[in-house]
């Protein structure tokens, strides 16, 4: 099968403590797929290895046909994969048209621009001038995302990003990841809104204390509520 990216048999480590097992993912172009599982399971230290921010000491990173193993996060994002963190990490002192800028990787062409953002982006599009330390926690991760579209990604990878929303907001993230999605747009994300998470979603990939435990598609996750019970319940 073809896959955009592929992690064969990942274990990372901080330090002399161990954290992912032998994790294996892989994402097909066009589709969604989440990762899911509780706090402290290894969602963001998975992205992390997938990166380059902590690399693996063991296992393989393929991204588009391309062994990236321990590549760092720059030269991934100038490979194509766009990286949304679980803490935004907005530049609080520029515009929101000024972080958007910082989203710019030269050389990457494709259809995301400043105008094509304001599109998905309308309540960007009230606030452009305003400074991204000034906005509510949900501008700032629809402003999270829109700077990692400037950068044109082959791959979005979105690290919880209903992590502290409301409700309303929530609502709002969905449409636009199901605007995104009919684009073609190839998303990998982490969740542990199990509601979000299969309104978005075409496969899940659920990973408990390091290990992943579960791969399938959203119907069949769906009818699975052992697994749901078992690794996601609160």
């Amino acid at each position: 099968m073809n896959y955009i990216l592929e992690a064969e048999g990942l274990n990372t480590f901080y330090g002399r403590s161990h954290i992912l097992f032998n994790v294996s993912l892989a994402v097909s172009p066009g589709e969604t797929v989440c990762l899911m599982g509780r706090n402290g399971a290894g969602k963001t230290t998975t992205f992390r290895s997938l990166m380059g921010l902590t690399s693996p000491r063991e296992g393989r990173v393929m991204f588009k046909n391309m062994d990236c193993t321990g590549q760092p996060s720059y030269k991934m994002a100038r490979m194509g994969m766009g990286f949304v963190p679980e803490d935004r990490r907005i530049f609080g002192p520029l515009t929101v048209m000024e972080n958007l800028e910082l989203g710019r990787i030269s050389g990457r062409k494709g259809r995301w621009n400043s105008q094509t953002v304001m599109e998905h982006f309308p309540i960007l599009d009230s606030c452009r001038q305003r400074y991204g330390g000034s906005l509510s926690g949900g501008e700032q991760q629809m402003l999270t995302i829109a700077r990692a579209l400037m950068g044109n990604p082959d791959l979005l990878v979105l690290d919880e990003p209903t992590e502290g929303l409301a409700p309303v907001i929530v609502s709002v993230l969905k449409d636009l990841i199901m605007s995104l999605k009919s684009t073609e747009t190839t998303i990998l994300l982490s969740e542990q809104n199990i509601r979000f998470a299969t309104s978005v979603s075409d496969r899940v990939v659920v990973i408990d204390k390091g290990h992943v435990v579960y791969t399938g598609t959203m119907e069949e996750f769906k009818r699975d509520e052992n697994i749901q019970a078992k690794y996601l319940a609160v």
